[in-house]
């Protein structure tokens, strides 16, 4: 699916942008609000609410526009560096007969990728390096439907119900985050009531179905302001089908900091700026407002996972609230997968400068592409960080995180602290069982860590393996129940030459190829005692 051409972008008199594209079912138009140069570098797209707006009827560029400024939309756009999305069906006869599947292909046609302008996500195939189509960006997660009249009558009938489609990896549950419905002439067919709705000017019949059944309802009369009326659009999120509560920095005392710096590009970039003399990277940083001041402060730096951003990792995998808890600077770096080790580092020296980082407690994570970020560096850059915690993935051991032989010798000697951890049922090689790299991997942590207990296991060999996950079990070996998912965290602890535990190969129950707060949490746990 997709949109196979770039839509036509109109500048407008205030800075920002608007574009039509019409599909077989539905017309989409979007106002993008003006955009700061910070946009185009760091991704805002995870933390951005999804703005469908539902019209009555059919309006013009300049009505879309009025509306999305009066009602408050432009506002939550601008805030978030997003777009607002206006949606009518090209039947005759408007929402009366319109295809009951309008939302589902909208989301089929929705992205939130790494490479965008203007509202639209230009896909791209990481290894070919070929063009595709191009997608309406958004937050599939962050749904909200607003709906006037005819429009919240369709919503009502077809929306507030489990619906699938088209997730964020394949088919999955892409059931809207929340709804706004506005003056609607008959009551709704409601299955779920987890979906929260605000309620504008609607009959007391009505409103009466509503405080029946939905867990989370706000009642508004009009004239009314998405900004300033209700939260739900900027507070929710629909993750794999469980209403969440985003995570808001300031509600936490914490401190969110946008920037970017150029770097040197090196030999060995095989990435977007491969050739280029010099190039930006952006990041995000995140602490407490009580580390202002402090001399000497812990951190810790996130990669995310290909495709993925750094707003991305440290909401989702929850580094943001361990960063608060723990009272440490938590810094992720945006599309690192087309920047080298060589280039990260210099990054983060110019983030030393900045920032009081205490360089004996410095530490590094990284999810999926994230985790091979991670073990580039173990590679390759041993003796910068105190402890590292990759988690999901790995290269072959010698390849770089562009899946390409490290330009050099890669290390052999220097034993750096590593927590990696593994979804028990992920589809992809994670776990030595699953692919040889895997099983090299472990083999190679085990040599230069100086593990006591020899990494003897091969992968042809498995039927003599003593797990069945890694192959060894680690000399203490414990389970920490994560109650919001109802998974188990297995902990294997090896113990080094030197009689310190350096090295811990952890597993989760029932987890695919995801990163949660509460493995997160015990990786921070045993990294922080690298001192």
């Amino acid at each position: 699916m997709g949109m196979m051409n770039i839509p036509a972008f109109i500048d407008l008199e205030d800075g920002g942008k608007f574009w039509v594209y019409i599909f077989d079912d539905y017309k989409v138009k979007t106002y993008v609000p003006r955009e700061e140069t910070i946009s185009d570098i760091v991704n805002y797209g995870y933390i951005t609410p999804y703005l469908l707006v539902f019209m009555e009827e059919d309006m013009d560029m300049m009505d879309c526009i009025r509306f999305a400024k009066e009602r408050g939309f432009a506002d939550v756009a601008s805030k978030y560096y997003g777009s607002v999305v206006f949606v009518y069906p090209t039947s005759e006869n408007g929402w009366t007969d319109a295809s009951p599947s309008i939302y589902t292909d909208i989301i089929a046609n929705t992205k939130n990728q790494q490479y965008y302008t203007h509202g639209v996500i230009k896909s791209r195939n990481r290894f070919t390096k070929e063009w595709g189509e191009f997608y309406i960006r958004g937050a599939i997660f962050r749904a909200h439907l607003y709906g006037y009249g005819k429009s919240a009558d369709y919503i009502g009938k077809y929306c507030m119900k489990t619906i699938e489609g088209e997730y964020l990896w394949g088919p999955g549950e892409i059931t809207p985050a929340s709804i706004t419905l506005h003056d609607m002439s008959v009551a709704p067919d409601m299955e779920r009531n987890d979906i929260p709705v605000v309620s504008v000017d609607n009959s007391d019949e009505i409103n009466d179905a509503f405080k029946s059944f939905c867990k989370h309802v706000t009642f508004i009369n009009s004239p009314h302001s998405l900004a300033e009326d209700f939260t739900y659009a900027e507070e929710c999120l629909r993750w794999c089908g469980t209403l969440c509560e985003s995570i808001i920095p300031e509600r936490l005392h914490m401190i969110q900091e946008t920037g970017y710096e150029t770097v040197h590009t090196s030999p060995d970039n095989a990435g977007d700026y491969e050739g280029t003399a010099e190039h930006d990277i952006g990041y995000v940083v995140w602490y407490n407002e009580s580390l202002k001041g402090k001399d000497k402060v812990p951190a810790l730096v996130a990669f995310h996972g290909g495709g993925d951003s750094a707003m991305y990792i440290a909401h989702q995998s929850g580094w943001i609230n361990i960063a608060n808890r723990h009272d440490f600077l938590l810094i992720a770096i945006e599309n690192h997968t087309h920047h080298s080790a060589t280039e990260i580092i210099e990054l983060l020296d110019k983030l030393k400068a900045k920032y009081p980082i205490d360089p004996d407690r410095f530490y590094a994570s990284g999810f999926s592409m994230g985790g091979c970020k991670c073990w580039d560096m173990y590679q390759e850059y041993p003796k910068y960080f105190k402890a590292l915690a990759p988690m999901d993935a790995t290269f072959d051991v010698g390849e770089n995180s562009f899946g390409k032989p490290v330009d050099g010798q890669i290390n052999r000697e220097v034993a750096v602290p590593v927590f990696y951890a593994a979804g028990e049922k992920t589809p992809l090689p994670e776990l030595p069982y699953q692919e040889p790299k895997c099983t090299n991997r472990i083999k190679y942590l085990f040599e230069v860590n100086k593990v006591k207990a020899p990494y003897t296991y091969t992968f042809e060999d498995q039927s003599a393996w003593d797990d069945k996950l890694w192959g060894i079990a680690g000399e203490s070996v414990e389970k920490y129940r994560d109650e919001s998912r109802d998974a188990v965290l297995t902990v294997n602890s090896f113990v080094s030459e030197d009689g310190v535990v350096k090295t811990v190969l952890a597993s989760i129950s029932g987890q695919g190829h995801e990163c949660r707060e509460h493995t997160c949490e015990y990786a921070w746990r045993f990294m922080d005692e690298q001192r």
